[in-house]
């Protein structure tokens, strides 16, 4: 993961025009592809959002079995940002956002699994990552993504930015199952490689299911060519 915060001024300023009816401001980074850095810009513009909220940011990983974002600033990967700290309940005392199968969470009492999800602090900003407790888990115990607007609705009372890092959609239909709780999704695609026609079909997807696609990023990653961004509403 890349800390891209230098770089993003057009997408700061495309998500800022999105507007919630009530609560925090949702929006979604997503691919159509792995590797085309759409956890790298979640990742940053969060924190660039908790640097401009009163109350904090959330940044809501989709990918709950690798947690990856929150493995990245336990690395440090950005600067002047410290390290995870103490964990909060998630749950927001509401329904999770997903299921557990088999339901019950292994030598733990009622209602455990609806409490998995945690969130921490992350020091000397007022970012907040998500973490799925993983390690609560029974061998071969599977965990599903579900929609549930009521919880989304607590995560908007609770903060003024929600940024979600959802999985590519060739690995995952998690990131469409919540557009539709979104304010606007973005759309990141690695501009060397992706074509026009895979770019139209992602935003469609995104569509179909209730999403409002906010703008494309064009992304350059390789190690020879600066980063570059445009944004087509």
């Amino acid at each position: 993961m890349r800390d891209l915060r230098d770089q993003m001024d057009s997408v700061w300023r495309a998500a800022s025009r999105l507007t919630a009816e009530r609560g925090g401001r949702c929006v979604m980074f997503i691919s159509a592809r792995e590797g085309e850095g759409a956890s790298s810009l979640a990742a940053s513009f969060a924190l660039l959002a908790a640097r401009r909220s009163e109350k904090a940011a959330w940044l809501i990983d989709l990918d709950l079995r690798n947690n990856r974002a929150f493995e990245a600033f336990e690395k440090g990967f950005a600067r002047g940002a410290g390290k995870p700290g103490r964990a909060y309940d998630a749950s927001l005392r509401t329904d999770p956002i997903y299921t557990l199968s088999p339901g019950a969470v292994p030598g733990k009492g009622k209602g455990a699994a609806s409490k998995l999800l945690a969130v921490h602090e992350i020091e000397k900003t007022r970012l907040l990552v998500t973490r799925f407790r993983n390690e609560l888990l029974a061998r071969g115990q599977r965990v599903q993504l579900r929609t549930q607007p009521g919880w989304w609705q607590s995560v908007r009372r609770a903060a003024d930015w929600i940024v979600v890092d959802a999985p590519a959609l060739a690995t995952s239909p998690a990131g469409l199952a919540m557009a539709g709780q979104m304010d606007g999704v973005i759309l990141v695609v690695e501009a060397d490689s992706t074509g026009a026609d895979e770019v139209i079909a992602l935003a469609r997807e995104v569509e179909s299911h209730g999403g409002k696609v906010a703008g494309v990023v064009l992304n350059r990653m390789r190690a020879d060519a600066r980063f570059a961004d445009r944004l087509a509403g």
